[in-house]
């Protein structure tokens, strides 16, 4: 027997580049109800390549809930120098769910946790009874690969991958995935707003974590360091300490779906009028190729 192919989805990752894909050139796609649809039309389109893609037998979209979660209540500045999203993508947050429910996808969200926690459960949960694929733009990812478990990072154009699998990163990187979130401590993330140990960037960091192979050693070792990495982590413990909380993946969400509730199957009369309903623009040429496969067969 065949084994199952779950393919994860960072919906927020998709809908994001879609989004700003288009907006650039102020193309927002507005349909007859006036709601900006641009965004979701970019989703579907990426939807759309990944399963001809990766052809899988199971398929989720992760998504981010608006409300607060673990990791503001271990640090009050977490994404807190992230502004506001643009207007016109702000409707397209609830359509896009809404269209990817109706479209036979199963959607994930947990309050108190992100997608990424979300995307490491669904892993780690059925990384064993199937082959697992996440997609997403996303390097924090990295930490969760594992034997059968591969992460594709979105590259410029729709339908492009870079490819990491567990063996790729250890060449590569000389380190396990699970010592990526230490990498991430040392480092810092500007765009997740947590500082990291201040003067010290992924390069350094790297050298770091391959010399010493984790927090703690580095900390045991500090009168072996060179006295500027020294200086620059004896200033910044707690904030290195805290970082690895932050960017280390919580695997541990409270999910209870079941690996046949994510089953996907393509049912192209339900896409059309889904896509119809919702008057999501910018399709045409994805919806004539799907009918042209139909009737093929």
């Amino acid at each position: 027997m065949e084994k199952e192919r779950l393919l994860i989805v960072d919906g927020m990752a998709l809908l994001f580049r879609s989004f700003f894909a288009t907006s650039v050139f102020n193309q927002f796609l507005i349909n007859e109800r006036g709601i900006p649809t641009n965004a979701v039309s970019g989703l579907v389109k990426h939807l759309d390549a990944a399963i001809r893609h990766f052809q899988p037998s199971h398929i989720s979209i992760c998504w981010d809930t608006p409300s607060k979660t673990f990791r503001h209540d271990l640090y009050e500045e977490y994404k807190g120098n992230r502004t506001a999203p643009p207007e016109e993508m702000v409707p397209q947050f609830d359509l896009a769910q809404s269209v990817t429910e109706q479209l036979g996808f199963h959607n994930i969200k947990v309050e108190g946790f992100e997608a990424d926690d979300c995307i490491g459960a669904l892993a780690a949960m059925y990384r064993g009874q199937s082959e697992v694929h996440i997609v997403s733009g996303d390097k924090d990812l990295l930490q969760l690969l594992h034997e059968g478990v591969e992460v594709h990072l979105l590259q410029k154009g729709v339908g492009s991958y870079d490819r990491w699998t567990k063996s790729r990163f250890e060449e590569e990187m000389g380190l396990t995935p699970e010592q990526w979130a230490e990498v991430k401590a040392f480092m810092g993330d500007p765009s997740d707003g947590y500082p990291g140990v201040k003067g010290i960037g992924e390069k350094t960091a790297l050298k770091i974590m391959t010399t010493y192979g984790s927090i703690q050693a580095v900390l045991d070792n500090l009168e072996n360091l060179t006295p500027a990495w020294r200086k620059k982590i004896e200033a910044d413990q707690k904030q290195l300490h805290l970082s690895f909380e932050l960017a280390k993946i919580n695997c541990d969400v409270p999910l209870t779906c079941s690996l046949d509730d994510l089953y996907w199957q393509l049912n192209h009369e339900q896409w059309r009028k889904t896509l119809a309903d919702h008057d999501i623009r910018g399709l045409r040429s994805l919806l004539l190729q799907m009918e042209k496969e139909e009737y093929a067969g």
